[in-house]
């Protein structure tokens, strides 16, 4: 009798008869991707802070008007004064703080000339006061006639020389007024500023002499280096 086998489970089945699924490994879940992240703006410094603009040549030109103002003020020449306080406040009209003081100064010497008397002249001060009013009244020849004896007097009179040089131009007679300038700035260089502002020298600046004449005395006020090293010395 042939020999019978037991009957046994295929290896392949499992105990319930199914079939054995192949081993899978575990999957590991997907790393999520990181949310990408947007570097910062570099920083730009701080710049400094801007440099002080610096000072306007026009600020010295009218510093220079202004305290010859003031020093005819202290020598009692009101109208003199007054002149220039004027200049400094038609020519520099962007120095605020300068064109108050000169506007206070002002209505001193218009206070101080109102109360003067009308008495004739005796001294060259006197003459050119007395020109410079006859001048505001259109009475030319009479403001000729007060500067000449001004400067025969004095001949040195810088502010004579200078309104000489106003009434000339006045007159048309722009040569001798150029020669009455030239004085004027050579004996006091202050003047130069007020020469630049001065209305009333309009005619006189469009001739070519004129420049010339300013800029070889502001030229002759400002020390070359070589001299100051000498004066420190």
């Amino acid at each position: 009798m042939p020999k019978q086998h037991r009957a046994g489970r295929p290896q392949s089945q499992s105990r319930a008869g199914l079939p054995k699924k192949a081993p899978v490994g575990r999957v590991k879940p997907a790393t999520p991707l990181a949310t990408p992240v947007s570097p910062r703006p570099a920083q730009r410094p701080t710049p400094p802070p801007p440099a002080p603009a610096p000072a306007k040549p026009r600020f010295h030109e009218a510093v220079a008007l202004y305290e010859g103002a003031v020093r005819l003020l202290q020598r009692h020449e009101f109208a003199a004064a007054a002149e220039q306080f004027r200049a400094v406040i038609a020519g520099y009209p962007d120095e605020r703080e300068l064109l108050e003081r000169a506007r206070l100064y002002l209505r001193v010497c218009e206070r101080e000339t109102s109360r003067q008397p009308a008495a004739s002249p005796r001294t060259p001060e006197e003459r050119v006061y007395a020109a410079t009013m006859a001048l505001n009244s259109g009475d030319l020849k009479a403001a000729l006639s007060y500067l000449r004896q001004a400067l025969d007097e004095n001949p040195s009179h810088d502010h004579g020389h200078y309104i000489m040089a106003v009434a000339l131009t006045e007159a048309r007679d722009f040569d001798e007024a150029l020669a009455h300038l030239q004085d004027a700035v050579r004996l006091n260089p202050d003047n130069v500023g007020l020469a630049r502002q001065d209305p009333d020298l309009e005619d006189l600046r469009a001739r070519p002499e004129f420049t010339g004449i300013l800029t070889t005395a502001q030229a002759r006020r400002t020390p070359a280096p070589a001299d100051r090293k000498a004066r420190r010395r």
